[in-house]
């Protein structure tokens, strides 16, 4: 890898693409070879040149995985996705360091997301921290469910899955905030993991702790 200045305290290395496959409309999965380590829940710094600003996406691999997988979806007249979406195997981009503060444990918790924001519980499930979480994932559309064919066997019941245009058999037909507001007796003493955008991650926000969560085991990354 090359590793450039970019801007103050900024640092970029260049990478090359092993795979960026749509995976749903609009929706990719870019795929480069791993050779740092993070933890699972942490971000890095996207762009197509160094003089670039970063754009921020989680990582959603695991902790020993040998390749770093990002998760991300095509902005309308964005500055980054839309050409990122053109790159093929082979082509070159730039990334920063992974950091962040935003990780998993091996305690009990709630992983909440909406969207793209299930790829930091995709890399914590990936890094062994799923066995004694529940998953409740909302989308718009049933083909947004990623990561589903390796999550649905493994959580079981454990994984909510919200739809709210779409129906489906095993699907909540609702917003995520609706399955919470009908949820009861949630154990106050377990951590609530968040992650989407800044609307859904503050309406989660305000009926966990309307339902006594305290605000110190609510834990939210927006993603924007």
């Amino acid at each position: 890898m090359n590793t450039v200045e970019s801007k103050p305290n900024v640092k970029f290395k260049l990478v090359s693409i092993l795979s960026n496959a749509e995976i749903s409309p609009n929706v990719f999965l870019l795929s480069f070879k791993r050779d740092f380590t993070f933890r699972a829940g942490q971000v890095l710094g996207v762009a197509l040149l160094p003089t670039d600003d970063a754009r921020l996406y989680s990582i959603a691999s695991g902790g020993n995985d040998e390749n770093i997988d990002i998760l991300y979806n095509i902005k309308p007249g964005g500055k980054l996705t839309p050409n990122l979406a053109t790159l093929k195997a082979g082509d070159a981009f730039w990334i920063t360091v992974p950091f962040g503060s935003y990780a998993g444990s091996d305690e009990p918790a709630y992983w909440i997301a909406a969207g793209t924001g299930i790829a930091p519980f995709v890399s914590m499930y990936r890094s062994g921290m799923g066995d004694n979480k529940i998953l409740i994932h909302g989308s718009r559309t049933l083909d947004a469910f990623y990561f589903s064919e390796s999550l649905l066997p493994d959580f079981g019941s454990r994984y909510v899955r919200c739809c709210s245009q779409q129906e489906g058999e095993g699907i909540y037909h609702g917003r995520v905030t609706q399955y919470l507001e009908e949820l009861e007796d949630l154990p106050e003493d377990q951590k609530y993991y968040l992650c989407g955008g800044a609307e859904m991650v503050v309406e989660c926000r305000d009926i966990l702790l309307s339902k006594g969560i305290p605000f110190s085991n609510v834990v939210a990354e927006i993603y924007f």
